[in-house]
């Protein structure tokens, strides 16, 4: 009698240990000084490798080459496929400057976004507006500053997230605590940037730059309490998606009451700011948003943590303490699904990806030994989690990396061999899974293999570009060493159309002056040469 019902648990053991184990640990590197270093966001490159950022309180120590200016710094590392160095930068004022955001620009370069309080020092070249500012810097492709600019009213901003827009500019996603302030000084232009009144304590900053980092349109929107944007992104229509977390009633510019403490707050705006439609997710407790993403489908997945249970337009109760919540829509913002996600006493969502095949990757941290392993929670201890869920919200696999101390995951990446790259800081000793360490907080990588996919065994091109098609500027990538070289643009009538030397194997090439058509991009180095076709427009 008892047979079918045993043999049904054994398989539901089995089909665990199988999603436990569905991934391996490739790799693990630690970056940092002796002292303090916080890695908080992290991208792909075009050359197969990856840019991570965040701040430093290192001074020149451990593999960190430079000194800090002030009290916290930006620091970027750029590093190959297999987490070996490729340059790193270290950029700051007088005071604390926290990197929040970093994203690939189309001429190759880097476009860095966080929060300054600094005067001019070694790198910051302009003055303090309020308390805080967004402080956005330009980087080529081999880390050389651009351009920077300072950004701000009279109090505090927290700038989260800078993105690329397809105008060539970029929008600055952040809070702002300011008002407008306008100081009357003798022959002195008025030092500060914002223009819209405060809503409430903290509101939802949108400022749009054009290419050389010129505010052309900004909006503040609130409600009468705290509003702080956590997200933003471009949507395909040319508008924007932005989301954070809300705790202020119906008033000013929120037009839905709340749910609870606090709940998740998404508004779509259209290419110039304007506010198309808002809506708010929330149960009775405090629902904290941390990442929106439109879908290939034209809808959008939010995601971020929940201590509510079932209550308000929230349907899924949390299993223990805090938990991960996804909520996805479709195209006009109508709820399809919803779920909580838990590996421990409290759950909290950082990264959120989708593959290309319709499936989501999650990605965070939790106070939880390694699951399969102890299932007792962990006292204030976290661990870095990966959480893989199929299109309708079901979960297929988790994964939990971590050493004896805490582990804070800050991004997780999908990487062009099918795997994931899990970016953040760890405060660990050397145990369990790490096994490097500088100082007493590290970035820290891991390189997962997700075994449920097929291993990609492409051969990697001697040249390919990227983007291909393209509208100015396209990456020609170099798939080989070499020390010397020289680049040509012909058209098909074998006019040549521009020659430059090169001597990197990411090779920004600029179109934008030419017309739309087919290009072919010769490399001639002293390893050897190639050619790539390019074309320019859609």
């Amino acid at each position: 009698m008892n047979k079918p019902h045993s043999l049904y648990l054994l398989g539901i053991i089995f089909f665990c240990s199988a999603c436990l184990n569905a991934q391996d640990l490739l790799w693990e590197k630690s970056y940092g000084g002796k002292h303090a270093d916080y890695l908080l966001d992290a991208q792909s490159t075009a050359d197969y490798g990856f840019i991570l950022a965040g701040t430093s309180l290192s001074q020149k120590s451990g593999n960190k080459t430079e000194d800090s200016q002030g009290d916290l710094d930006y620091w970027i590392w750029k590093m190959d496929e297999n987490g070996e160095l490729d340059w790193q930068k270290n950029l700051g004022g007088t005071g604390a400057d926290i990197l929040y955001s970093i994203r690939n620009t189309n001429d190759g370069g880097f476009i860095l976004g966080g929060t300054s309080d600094s005067q001019p020092g070694i790198h910051k070249k302009d003055s303090c507006r309020g308390k805080e500012d967004f402080w956005i810097v330009k980087l080529n492709a081999k880390g050389g500053e651009e351009w920077q600019r300072t950004i701000g009213g009279s109090g505090q901003e927290i700038l989260k997230s800078i993105v690329p827009t397809k105008d060539g500019g970029y929008i600055l996603g952040g809070s702002s605590a300011s008002n407008i302030s306008r100081k009357i000084l003798k022959g002195a232009a008025d030092p500060f940037d914002k223009s819209d009144k405060c809503r409430g304590n903290m509101d939802f900053w949108i400022v749009k730059l054009n290419e050389k980092g010129e505010v052309k349109w900004q909006r503040t929107l609130g409600g009468k309490y705290a509003d702080m944007l956590e997200s933003i992104e471009q949507t395909k229509d040319g508008g924007f998606i932005i989301g954070g977390y809300s705790n202020s009633p119906s008033s000013k510019d929120k037009s839905e009451e709340g749910y609870g403490a606090g709940d998740y707050w998404i508004i779509k705006l259209d290419k110039d700011g304007r506010t198309e439609w808002e809506k708010v997710f929330g149960g009775e407790e405090d629902d904290h948003l941390y990442t929106i993403k439109q879908t290939q489908d034209g809808g959008y997945i939010l995601g971020g943590n929940s201590a509510s249970a079932t209550s308000g337009n929230k349907s899924r109760s949390n299993k223990k303490g805090t938990d991960i919540w996804l909520v996805r829509l479709d195209e006009n913002a109508e709820i399809l699904w919803q779920e909580t996600y838990n590996t421990g006493n409290v759950d909290v969502l950082t990264s959120l990806i989708e593959n290309n095949d319709g499936t989501f990757l999650l990605g965070g941290y939790a106070q939880t030994e390694v699951m399969g392993e102890k299932k007792a929670d962990k006292k204030e201890i976290n661990d870095y989690i990966a959480i893989k869920i199929a299109a309708d919200g079901d979960e297929l696999w988790k994964k939990a990396v971590g050493s004896n101390g805490e582990d804070i995951l800050r991004k997780l990446i999908e990487t062009r061999d099918g795997g994931y790259l899990l970016a953040g800081t760890s405060k660990g000793d050397v145990s369990r899974d790490r096994k490097s360490g500088q100082g007493s907080n590290d970035f820290w990588v891991v390189k997962l293999k997700d075994k449920d996919k097929k291993k990609k065994e492409e051969k990697r091109a001697q040249l390919e570009a990227i983007p291909n098609p393209t509208q100015q500027y396209t990456n020609v990538i170099v798939g080989f060493e070499y020390n010397t070289g020289t680049a040509t643009v012909v058209d098909l009538s074998g006019h040549v159309l521009q020659t430059f030397a090169v001597t990197d194997r990411t090779i920004p090439v600029d179109l934008g002056s030419y017309a739309d058509g087919l290009y072919i991009i010769e490399i001639s180095t002293n390893a050897g040469t190639g050619s790539v076709k390019v074309m320019k427009g859609n």
